[in-house]
C-alpha cells in the first residue's frame, strides 16, 4: 500500500483511482491531518464504512420499490468510495455498465424504448402487488386506495 502514487484505470467511463491509505494522496488537508494519526484514521474510516453500509442497505431494501433504490446505492457506494478503493473500483464499474447501457438504448428506435418502459413499468407494478400480497395493505394508505387494492386479484 504505502508510496505507490495514483493508480488509474482504462475505461473512458471510469475515474482515476488513488489508494486512499496513502495520507499524502488526500486532497484535502483536513482529511491528510486525519489520515496521519493512525487512530484519527482508522475511527474516520470505520465511520465511513457504517455511513455507507446504511444508505446502501437503505437503498438495497428500495430497489424493488417505485423510487430511487439504485440512485441511494449508488450514492453509499459514493460515500465507500472516498475511503475504500475497493468501492471506488465497484463504482466506476457500475458507472462504466450505466453508461454502456445508455451508449446502447440511446439509438434504438423509440418503439424499443416504450417496450423496455413498459416492461420496467409492468415489473415496478409486479413487486408492489407481491409486496402487499406479503406484508398486507399497509393501514396508512386513504381510504380510496385500500378499496382500489382490495379488489386487486390476489390482494382482497
Amino acid at each position: 500500500m504505502g508510496d505507490q502514487g495514483p493508480q488509474t484505470t482504462t475505461s473512458a467511463h471510469e475515474p482515476e483511482l488513488r489508494e486512499p491509505f496513502n495520507p499524502n494522496s488526500y486532497k484535502w488537508g483536513w482529511r491528510r491531518r486525519i489520515g496521519a494519526n493512525p487512530v484519527t484514521n482508522h475511527t474516520y474510516r470505520i465511520t465511513i464504512g457504517v455511513i455507507g453500509f446504511i444508505v446502501v442497505a437503505v437503498g438495497l431494501a428500495a430497489v424493488p420499490l417505485p423510487g430511487p433504490g439504485w440512485l441511494i446505492v449508488f450514492v453509499g457506494l459514493g460515500i465507500w468510495a472516498t475511503e475504500f478503493l475497493w468501492a471506488a473500483k465497484l463504482l466506476a464499474f457500475a458507472r462504466a455498465k450505466v453508461a454502456a447501457w445508455n451508449d446502447w438504448l440511446r439509438p434504438k428506435p423509440l418503439w424499443v424504448k416504450a417496450i423496455i418502459g413498459l416492461l420496467t413499468c409492468a415489473f415496478v407494478i409486479f413487486v408492489v402487488w407481491a409486496m402487499f400480497k406479503i406484508g398486507g395493505i399497509p393501514g396508512f394508505l386513504p381510504a380510496g386506495a385500500k378499496d382500489f387494492l382490495h379488489q386487486m386479484p390476489g390482494l382482497g
